[in-house]
């Protein structure tokens, strides 16, 4: 489809979190991965770069790709911060000791599962907000075309939407991981993948980026 997609199945990020790497640069100079979306990234290094005397070479990349790049660096690292992105890749990586402690002296004035799940990770990582996973669409596109808004996930497999539907790849976004997490907690793995199998009949694109489909539909 050349004009912007109507539907956006995932979500906002859920379990967003946050996990030192380093140290791998010298002093005054800080390697950042940001998960979280790009408008976020760009303002934390413009306004961490205004109020400290060190520069931040940031890249933005999915929670996916930015677990895969720390994993494979594990023997030599070249980042010192991975910022933001879904929940489940930050605790892998805090699991395989790929993270470093730090207890961050605002801790106690984050939220219970946030702190909870810093203590769950002998604080090699902690969550910094969390978003609802759910269903975009746009209105007037669905107007124009006489479709009707999705109301649950398996509305998605309704051959009506096909080519309309959006979603990102499980193997590099973890919002869609969590997506299909979820499905699979809901629904139990064997209608889980069948589902999914009748949705894809939908799918239009899989993106690399979990917000790249709702930017698409807006």
């Amino acid at each position: 489809m050349t004009f912007k997609n109507t539907l956006y199945a995932g979500a906002a990020f859920v379990g967003l979190v946050v996990a030192a790497v380093g140290p791998a640069n010298a002093a005054g100079r800080l390697s950042v991965i940001c998960s979280a979306d790009n408008e976020w990234c760009e303002m934390m290094e413009t306004a961490f770069e205004l109020e400290h005397d060190i520069d931040v070479s940031m890249v933005r990349k999915s929670s996916g790709e930015a677990y895969a790049q720390v994993r494979a660096e594990a023997s030599n690292p070249k980042l010192d911060i991975w910022w933001g992105g879904t929940g489940d890749p930050h605790l892998q990586a805090a699991a395989e000791g790929l993270t470093e402690e730090y207890t961050s002296p605002q801790l106690g004035d984050l939220q219970d599962w946030a702190v909870r799940q810093a203590k769950n990770a002998d604080n090699k990582t902690v969550g910094i907000y969390a978003g609802a996973l759910g269903i975009g669409y746009n209105n007037d596109l669905l107007a124009k075309k006489g479709l009707s808004a999705p109301k649950c996930w398996k509305d998605l497999a309704d051959p009506a939407y096909k080519g309309e539907v959006q979603i990102a790849n499980p193997s590099s976004s973890g919002t869609s991981y969590t997506t299909l997490a979820t499905l699979v907690q809901l629904f139990g793995e064997e209608e889980a993948f069948a589902f999914l199998k009748e949705m894809h009949k939908n799918v239009n694109q899989y993106t690399k980026s979990g917000s790249a489909p709702i930017k698409a539909a807006a």
